[in-house]
């Protein structure tokens, strides 16, 4: 018997060679998409989860409020990793990184720039699990001027010798670190990713007891059995042992007074599991760009919608042949077959089609997985072999899909009356023809709801790049590293000018796109009522000019004003958190404390107003910043005013082997630092617009089968029609009208929710577009011309069909 069954469905699928492929191809498709989706899940939801102590660390954050400028950052001051772990027993230990640029290393000859570089507190390798191939972790960072290595740096600076003991040298600095142990590489799913972790006592600054600083990621492992909650709850005990002090001596205010005034600042706890999905901290203070656990969410649905879309076009296919196999049907229950016996042959069908579909599936997952990884910057792997709880999960998968897909067309069949069948009058009824335009509905509902969502954020991302921004950012150059020509740095500079293709250059490493360097600014005006947080950027007299910023009252700093040292330019936000306007602002006078005590105070007298520009990412409305002037050397500026941008490249590299740089020229271009502020949302953009036409295809492959089995049922009524003078475009209107029903039943329930949903996507952005009503027009007649598409082969098909043909069997 389950012979015969095998020998029946590869008879019956080998018959119908176009249906039989669609539905694997769709099925296919379903299942790959959603196995690739799944495999991205699975990979955003393990970040930090390598380490063996994940449920136990926590990271220690600082938020705020001042002036109604928030404050998320991921970083804290020098002494709360010691503080708490002093004060608070439920701490087991605690560590701290601090990022620490970039540095170009040597040993022997052997040079090389190391970006992947951070200090680290000898308890690091105590807190999280990175694994040592030699050396002691318990005291590779004790001393100062040590370091830990990754096998990848080992190899390259010493080959096969033992790096242990070694010493590599930063260049310019005449500094060398002893290797005191070689780590195994940081897995990719980490939220921080550094190759060499200089010992933490090699930092001056890393002793401090100033609450007035930070910079330093600070991680707490609890005990066993203690919930973060509650030691959080207890950290505005350290704020006002510590931190309320520190503010009265440098501010000369209270933290009552602080707060009286609608300021707050405070420290919380984040669990290191929820830093790469659940952190809603300032992007710019994290070690490395976080996830966002909406997309995740986002792209689960588009996988859990998918295999359904591609389970009911099987549905939908298995019954549009229906009428094929109608009369065999009727013959084999009348020569004796039983229901259960047609329903297992046709659930082997199911299984067998779903089988192949997996086999293909799989197949276009490992062919999809390289293009996906290249898009969203990944490195998934379906891993089979290394995975192998994953075979008998896709078995399981594909049974449940092959039964699910398979069932109702299976006790569909199975349930014809043999007699109307034999006297051809099969018809699936109102119930059944009900169920299938729902799923039809269903189908062009989630792919309307797509097609919204893929318009909406390309027209933000369009906005994005067209917005002005306060600043020029076309053929403007960055060189970060011109202190590796030491003394010849200005020479470089003075020669650079010389170029006629050259407008300005600006020394200065703050930069309003891309990596930067920040610095927190507490100042008050004359009353404390008026004190802010601000960014500080340091630049010279060339900064604004060579970014053609807008002065819009006062000046620029000039070589001519001595005074100037102490001169600032504020932009407007500074201005209007200050009290002032544009007018009264000029004169007016800002301090700062310089340290702790608040002894050391600095005044700044306000020379200039620059127009609000844009220095973070459009997520974030414009904060106050100030601009003091300073000597700066390590990164220019290069405004270009060429169409031979590439030969400037080249003078320019010509320029800096002449002056025996130690190290290759680095650049990059304003605009592209820029672009990359937003990669993360054009890779969310351009997965979202290959699902929605994904989904789209199979959803078509679903119309398509509606279309085939209407066009078969309705065969004799068209040829009667035509037989009374009914013309082609008449019978094509009366086919299609009730699929375009569908369609617009289908917008009438997903545009509602498309707006909704890109609504509150566009929320997370300060500068946003307003969802315009072309949108939905966009997407009904996309949906329309979609569903005319689907249907109209058949429809003129079945139009353009002898009546003759159709009214034979009468």
């Amino acid at each position: 018997m389950i012979r015969n069954y095998f020998k029946l469905a590869f008879r019956n699928l080998l018959r119908n060679k176009i249906f039989t492929a669609i539905n694997i191809s769709g099925l296919a498709m379903g299942i790959a998409i959603c196995l690739v989706i799944m495999l991205f899940i699975k990979n955003e939801w393990s970040y930090d989860r390598h380490n063996e102590k994940a449920d136990r660390i926590v990271r220690v954050v600082f938020k705020g409020s001042v002036q109604g400028q928030a404050m998320k950052e991921a970083n804290v001051m020098p002494p709360t990793a010691q503080t708490l772990l002093k004060d608070y027993p439920e701490v087991e230990a605690a560590t701290r990184i601090r990022n620490a640029g970039a540095a170009t290393f040597s040993h022997k000859e052997k040079s090389f720039k190391e970006e992947a570089l951070a200090f680290a507190d000898a308890s690091l390798f105590s807190v999280f699990t990175l694994p040592f191939v030699k050396g002691d972790p318990g005291t590779a960072l004790l001393e100062p001027n040590t370091i830990v290595i990754s096998e990848a740096v080992a190899q390259k600076y010493f080959g096969r010798e033992d790096p242990i003991g070694q010493l590599l040298e930063i260049k310019n600095e005449q500094k060398a670190y002893k290797v005191t142990g070689v780590m195994k590489a940081i897995p990719v799913n980490a939220h921080f990713h550094f190759d060499l972790f200089l010992s933490m006592a090699s930092l001056p600054d890393q002793s401090s007891d100033s609450w007035m600083i930070s910079g330093y990621f600070t991680y707490l492992l609890l005990k066993p059995g203690i919930a973060w909650q509650k030691l959080e709850a207890k950290l505005p005990q350290v704020v006002e042992k510590y931190m309320g002090p520190q503010l009265h001596q440098s501010m000369g205010f209270t933290l009552a007074e602080f707060r009286k005034k609608g300021n707050d600042i405070g420290l919380y706890l984040q669990p290191l599991t929820d830093i790469h999905l659940r952190s809603n901290l300032m992007p710019m203070t994290e070690l490395e760009p976080t996830g966002d656990m909406r997309y995740v969410y986002i792209f689960g649905a588009v996988a859990i919608f998918m295999l359904l879309i591609a389970c009911i076009n099987f549905m939908n296919l298995s019954t549009a042949s229906a009428s094929k196999r109608a009369r065999e049907v009727g013959i084999r229950k009348v020569l004796g077959s039983a229901k259960t016996d047609l329903v297992r042959q046709f659930l082997l069908e199911s299984i067998l089609l779903t089988a192949f579909a997996m086999i293909l599936g799989l197949v276009l997952v490992y062919l999809a997985l390289p293009v996906f990884n290249h898009l969203t910057g990944k490195e998934l792997r379906l891993g089979l072999t290394t995975n192998p709880w994953l075979i008998p999960s896709l078995l399981l998968f594909g049974l449940f899909v092959g039964v699910l897909a398979g069932s109702y067309p299976a006790f569909m069949l199975s349930s014809f009356n043999p007699v109307k069948v034999l006297k051809g009058r099969f018809t699936g009824g109102k119930a059944t023809m009900g169920l299938r335009s729902g799923l039809v509905v269903f189908q062009f509902a989630v792919s309307i709801i797509l097609i919204v969502g893929t318009v909406v954020v390309y027209q933000q991302l369009t906005y994005i790049q067209n917005k002005k921004l306060g600043y020029e950012r076309d053929q403007v150059i960055v060189l970060p590293e011109t202190s590796r020509l030491g003394v010849n740095e200005n020479a470089f500079r003075e020669r650079l000018l010389q170029d006629p293709r050259v407008v300005n250059i600006s020394t200065s490493g703050y930069l309003p796109a891309g990596p930067t360097y920040n610095n927190n600014f507490f100042v008050y005006a004359k009353e404390q009522a008026e004190q802010i947080k601000t960014l500080r950027y340091d630049v010279d007299d060339s900064y604004i000019p060579t970014m053609s910023m807008q002065v819009i009252a006062g000046r620029n700093f000039s070589r001519n004003y001595g005074t100037d040292s102490t001169g600032a330019i504020l932009n407007e936000a500074a201005v209007k958190a200050l009290g002032w306007d544009t007018q009264n602002a000029l004169g007016q006078t800002i301090t700062r404390s310089h340290n702790k005590a608040g002894t050391d105070k600095v005044t700044y007298h306000v020379i200039g107003i620059v127009k609000d520009f844009h220095f973070r990412s459009l997520h974030e409305q414009i904060s106050p910043l100030v601009m003091v002037l300073a000597s700066y050397n390590g990164t220019m500026i290069v405004k270009a005013k060429t169409k031979d941008i590439s030969g400037l490249l080249a003078d320019m590299n010509k320029t800096w082997n002449d002056l025996k740089a130690a190290a290759p020229l680095n650049y990059s271009f304003l605009d592209e630092r820029f672009k990359a502020t937003y990669e993360a949302e054009q890779k969310i953009a351009l997965i979202l617009g290959i699902s929605a036409s994904l989904t789209i295809f199979v959803a078509c492959l679903g119309l398509f089968g509606l279309a085939t089995f209407t066009a078969e049922q309705r065969t004799k009524e068209i040829g009667v029609r035509k037989v009374l003078g009914a013309t082609v475009t008449s019978i094509v209107a009366l086919l299609s009208k009730d699929f375009l029903k569908l369609v617009l039943i289908a917008n009438v329930l997903a545009l509602p929710v498309a707006w909704w949903i890109m609504n509150k996507w566009l929320q997370e952005f300060a500068y946003r577009i307003d969802i315009s009503w072309s949108v939905f027009v966009i997407a009904i007649l996309s949906a329309i011309l979609i569903a005319l598409a689907a249907v109209s082969f058949h429809s003129v098909k079945a139009a353009l069909t002898n009546p003759v043909r159709s009214l034979r069997g009468e």
